[in-house]
């Protein structure tokens, strides 16, 4: 395997794992806070789509990565994340199962969205009912101008330390993940448009004739 498959293989699974806006389904009841604007997002938030930035940090390089695009989600199961810059790349989920999409390595990935979801930070955000099962929640306080929900996963098997959320009238506007290699990966979600009409195809994905397709 050559230096630029190992690096693609490595930014794949930090898409994986850290971006992927998936689209399940409401949360349960939970106190006042950030933890309340959590429940209001999941309940009263179908669909939408935007841009974010992401930025990581930290680990033996010390260097910045950043990277950003667009997202899309429609409630149940279906989410479209895909970077721009520097590298394009493309996450689909159809309802069923997540199409991931690498074109500097000519190769697809598929994943059965159960699977895919696990306890991510995407669960969060966009997850289904029982969030508190996979998750410790509880309220962060206010900072700039936004308010925090931190979550600690249950499983130590979820691949990251913590989460914070940051919202703004009942929308994730930032996000912050500890990973297990100490770097923090800073999300930034502007332009969200709630309710969208979405252009047709926009959570379907056919692989590109010729290119490498891996199951999962």
């Amino acid at each position: 395997m050559n230096i630029d498959r190992v690096a693609g293989l490595a930014r794949r699974g930090r898409v994986l794992a850290l971006a992927a806006i998936l689209a399940l389904g409401p949360g349960a009841a939970w106190a006042a806070g950030a933890i309340d604007a959590l429940e209001r997002f999941l309940a009263g938030t179908s669909r939408a789509q935007g841009s974010f930035v992401q930025e990581t940090a930290g680990g033996s390089s010390g260097r910045v990565e950043r990277s950003e695009g667009s997202f899309a989600f429609e409630r149940p199961g279906k989410f479209r994340w895909e970077v721009a810059k520097p590298y394009e790349q493309l996450m689909v989920a159809d309802g069923s199962q997540v199409w991931f999409y690498d074109r500097d390595l000519d190769q697809v990935t598929v994943r059965p969205l159960a699977e895919a979801m696990g306890a991510t930070p995407a669960a969060i955000l966009f997850g289904s009912g029982q969030i508190d099962s996979e998750f410790a929640l509880a309220d962060a306080g206010t900072e700039g101008g936004l308010q925090w929900l931190a979550a600690t996963p249950r499983s130590r098997d979820a691949g990251f330390e913590s989460i914070r959320i940051g919202f703004r009238d009942s929308l994730p506007r930032a996000m912050e993940v500890l990973d297990a290699f100490g770097r923090t990966v800073r999300f930034r979600f502007d332009s969200i448009e709630t309710d969208p009409d979405f252009a047709a195809g926009t959570f379907r994905f056919e692989p590109p004739t010729g290119v490498d397709v891996i199951r999962q």
